[in-house]
């Protein structure tokens, strides 16, 4: 639609300084479209306030319903050539953030584009944009002040200087802006080194908060809880912390969600808490998104299990840079929990996500799934599992020895060396209880060393002390055959029994054996049934295959020849040739009715 101007407009445009005036007032009107050809004749006659608002215009696209870069650039230029502070610091701003080049051909924004908000990034320009601030700045321009401290506190290393930082966010806070109080504040604050300039920097973070500044209320929120130059109090960092969240502060949604989920101070409300930390997580916070995928992963008041949504969770996480996200998640896809499929690939690519940024238990669970074939080399490159783990060896650490050598010992990514493997199987087992039985092992069988069965006996103890399985079991079966020591089969027998209490059905078969005679133990043949049960219950052939001769003779119970039918059945169908022969010596099953 066209847009109609006034006599007076018309008038007004016929004298540069009565156009200015005349746009002033309608653009005071919010009569934008009327008042931008005024500021356009204005700025053509040399006025800088009018070429200065011409350029904004051009920035924002409110009268003419496109934005120009070029023509924006051209007016804001003339304006701060002409010494306009504000045409200054905007250029100035424009220049930091890679919006502006003197270059025609570069636009800030797509040109001439109807509708386009989308700027068309190119390189800072830092120096440029010191320039045209620091003029902005010396002439009062409070808003530049500011910039300036920003850039020099934060900016890249080649611009950073703290000295003028503090020069400039002072000139700001002393002009009453609530940033320049929130910067030089942080800057004093890190600074501090007693309770008096402690307090100094306090009280500037404090006024920032008192101009409701979203950041300010995050710091302060952090000074209450942390008791920065005050006493401790989450009542008050509570608070801070929800103004802060409210305003969209994305820590401060985190913390505040934390505070509401494990009712800390203020009332616990979990689904508030939860809203808050999905917020936060929504926002980018990979800590936050692990928070809730754990939420959903172990089910809580109001939040059941749920493993799909866990798995989406973390998978934000896993993809915002958490590494212990990635590795829950390739874990989740590895073991198909709920109602996450079972996905080797795709737990190897988590996995490895977080093995890459140094999660040494990511390495290890890599690693183990390269051992067992199951990393997919069709669908993704095999990882270099041994060079993580020989580093780490290298380097000293006891975890990252005990992975190298089982790389070594299984050859994954090297050749097999079983001396090597010997030696950093050593090397951990000072601190590792899985290198303590793998090197005892190692021992025992003199694989890559002279075999040393009473040094084998030693490690084993070792591992054997801390309960693991393996262990107690192979450091038994030395004790019952008397080998790198005395034959002890009561020291065997206690071993089987703490065994047992892993459900280990080998143990439990083992007893069985102890038990029914010819060992140093008192002979007990209802304990020999008893565990030769236990160990048939769990699927163990031999000792079905015993509990099927016992039930046969009837030792220590009355026979039954039906379920010893049974028991050599089992038996004979995991190959046992002796359960065959038993099974074919018995008499015919009895006929149905």
């Amino acid at each position: 639609m066209a847009v109609k101007f006034s006599l007076a407009d018309k008038l007004a445009a016929r004298n540069p300084q009565k156009a200015l005036a005349r746009a002033r007032e309608l653009a005071a009107q919010g009569a934008h479209e009327r008042a931008f050809p005024l500021f356009a004749t204005a700025a053509e006659a040399g006025l800088a306030d009018a070429a200065r608002e011409l350029g904004f215009y051009y920035l924002n696209g409110a009268a003419t319903g496109f934005r120009s870069a070029k023509e924006a650039a051209r007016w804001l230029l003339l304006a701060a050539q002409a010494g306009d502070a504000k045409a200054q610091a905007e250029l100035g701003n424009l220049y930091a953030h890679g919006l502006y080049r003197d270059d025609d051909s570069q636009a800030l924004f797509a040109p001439q584009d109807q509708g386009t908000d989308t700027p068309e990034q190119t390189a800072p320009d830092l120096q440029a944009a010191l320039k045209w601030l620091t003029l902005a700045a010396e002439a009062g321009e409070a808003n530049a002040q500011t910039q300036l401290g920003y850039l020099y506190s934060r900016g890249p290393a080649e611009v950073q200087n703290i000295e003028q930082a503090k020069h400039w966010y002072g000139r700001a806070a002393a002009a009453g802006l609530p940033h320049g109080h929130l910067g030089l504040g942080t800057i004093l604050l890190l600074e501090a080194d007693d309770d008096e300039k402690t307090f100094a920097a306090v009280a500037h973070i404090r006024k920032a908060a008192e101009a409701d500044l979203a950041t300010g209320h995050f710091y302060l929120g952090l000074i209450h809880e942390r008791a920065i130059g005050v006493h401790a109090d989450l009542e008050q960092a509570a608070r801070h912390y929800k103004l802060a969240a409210e305003k969209g502060i994305r820590d401060a949604q985190h913390r505040y969600g934390i505070m509401l989920y494990q009712g800390q101070v203020i009332a616990q409300n979990k689904v508030e808490g939860e809203t808050w930390l999905r917020r936060a997580a929504l926002a980018g916070d990979a800590e936050a998104a692990m928070r809730v995928g754990e939420i959903y992963a172990k089910g809580d008041d109001g939040f059941p299990p749920n493993y799909a949504e866990a798995a989406n969770w973390f998978r934000v996480a896993a993809e915002g840079g958490h590494r212990g996200a990635a590795r829950t998640l390739g874990l989740l896809n590895l073991t198909g929990i709920g109602a996450v499929p079972r996905n080797p690939d795709e737990a190897a690519k988590w996995l490895r996500l977080a093995a890459e940024q140094g999660d040494q238990r990511a390495q290890t669970d890599l690693a183990s799934m390269v051992v067992k074939r199951q990393v997919n080399p069709r669908v993704a490159e095999i990882p270099p599992v041994q060079d993580w783990f020989a580093k780490a060896a290298e380097s000293g650490d006891p975890i990252g020895a005990y992975n190298f050598a089982v790389c070594l010992a299984e050859g994954v990514g090297v050749a097999r060396d079983d001396a090597a493997a010997a030696h950093w199987f050593r090397k951990a087992a000072e601190n590792v209880v899985n290198a303590q039985y793998r090197y005892g092992r190692i021992l025992a069988e003199g694989r890559g060393v002279e075999q040393n069965l009473e040094e084998a006996r030693f490690w084993l103890q070792k591992a054997a002390d801390f309960n693991l399985l393996p262990a107690l079991l192979d450091l038994a079966m030395l004790h019952l055959q008397g080998l790198g020591g005395q034959r002890d089969d009561e020291a065997a027998r206690v071993l089987f029994e703490r065994a047992s209490e892993q459900e280990s059905a080998e143990a439990m078969f083992s007893l069985g054996a102890l038990y029914g005679g010819g060992h140093q133990i008192e002979t007990d043949r209802a304990k020999s049934l008893a565990w030769y049960r236990q160990a048939a219950q769990r699927q163990h052939p031999r000792a079905a295959l015993m509990l099927g001769l016992y039930l046969r003779d009837g030792i220590a119970t009355a026979p039954d020849l039906e379920a010893a039918r049974q028991c050599f059945s089992f038996a004979a169908q995991a190959g046992l040739d002796e359960a065959k022969a038993a099974l074919a010596g018995l008499p015919p099953a009895a006929a149905a009715e």
